[in-house]
């Protein structure tokens, strides 16, 4: 049986097959056990050159791939804007081909503009990963929550799981779509009409989303009630009444964690808006596994590197 051709690129869920997930997950095991070791590094990219390029800022996502990176024995070099030739015009492209002709194997980006990693892996012949692209995508935190959940509740296909917040402006919403619905999980969108957008725009894409405006509904009988941040500039903007409001119709509030039950999972992407969107008391529940998130991001994000490099 011929094999498919090694993938070198990851830049959002969508074109991935339910094995190539899964077996990005198998990847994930293997490396959280390197991670659990006293000394946390194998030599499998050793003399492989990893370029972090963040033009927007990051703490959890730019120091995963840089740990991940060097847990793998490979030469990591942190590229950001400022104080680079961006400030004196160069383009996009042109700092790729840069990259490349300094010897880059592997690029991973971060970028304002969605899209952007597509024209990066036009431009590029090593491999390239998403870190986040405008409202885009955010490939590699779908792949850390979908490992999270398994690894806590054993599977996700037939799974409930509500999604709620600024879904709208959200990558990583988007992702997380496509990779719940890809494994088989049930996924309830929840927001205020202004921070949803047109139910059709959803459901033209996903057409077995459930699409809710109460939380209060939403999360009965959930299994993983998925909190997203919310930028405050969305209430500058005029989306919302207040932020109070927001938190009184939306937030995952010390009342609703009673509702919510010791069974169900609470996640959040981060960095949190503590007492906005969730809680100070949910973030820390026994049923929390926002730090299990964070942790299992550097080994999904050493899954990938490891399975695009070869």
């Amino acid at each position: 049986m011929e094999h498919p051709p090694r993938r070198h690129q990851v830049i959002d869920l969508d074109d991935l097959s339910t094995e190539e997930i899964e077996e990005i997950l198998a990847t994930t095991e293997s490396m959280k056990e390197v991670l659990s070791r006293e000394i946390k590094q194998v030599p499998a990219l050793r003399g492989r050159n990893v370029v972090n390029m963040f033009f927007e800022d990051s703490t959890r996502t730019r120091i995963s791939f840089e740990l991940a990176a060097r847990a793998l024995s490979a030469n990591i070099v942190n590229f950001t804007a400022r104080g680079s030739s961006v400030e004196k015009g160069e383009s996009l492209i042109d700092t790729v081909r840069t990259l490349q002709s300094l010897g880059a194997d592997i690029v991973v980006i971060r970028h304002s503009q969605s899209g952007a990693p597509y024209l990066v892996a036009r431009h590029f012949q090593g491999a390239v990963i998403n870190a986040g692209d405008g409202r885009h995508a955010h490939p590699t935190q779908a792949l850390l929550d979908l490992f999270t959940i398994r690894e806590r509740l054993g599977q996700v296909r037939d799974l409930r799981v509500v999604i709620v917040g600024d879904i709208v402006h959200s990558r990583v919403a988007r992702s997380n779509i496509w990779g719940l619905t890809r494994m088989g999980a049930h996924v309830t969108l929840c927001a205020p009409p202004t921070l949803l957008g047109p139910s059709q725009h959803w459901l033209a894409t996903w057409p077995n989303l459930t699409i809710s405006h109460s939380l209060d509904e939403a999360i009965k009988g959930a299994d993983v009630v998925m909190a997203l941040r919310l930028q405050k500039e969305r209430m500058q903007a005029g989306l919302l009444p207040s932020l109070r409001e927001y938190t009184r119709a939306y937030g995952i509030t010390p009342e609703r964690l009673a509702q919510i039950g010791e069974g169900t999972l609470i996640m959040h992407p981060g960095p949190m808006n503590e007492g906005v969107e969730i809680s100070p008391e949910a973030a820390t529940a026994p049923n929390s596994v926002i730090e299990a998130q964070v942790t299992n991001g550097v080994a999904v994000r050493m899954a990938l590197l490891y399975r695009l490099a070869g």
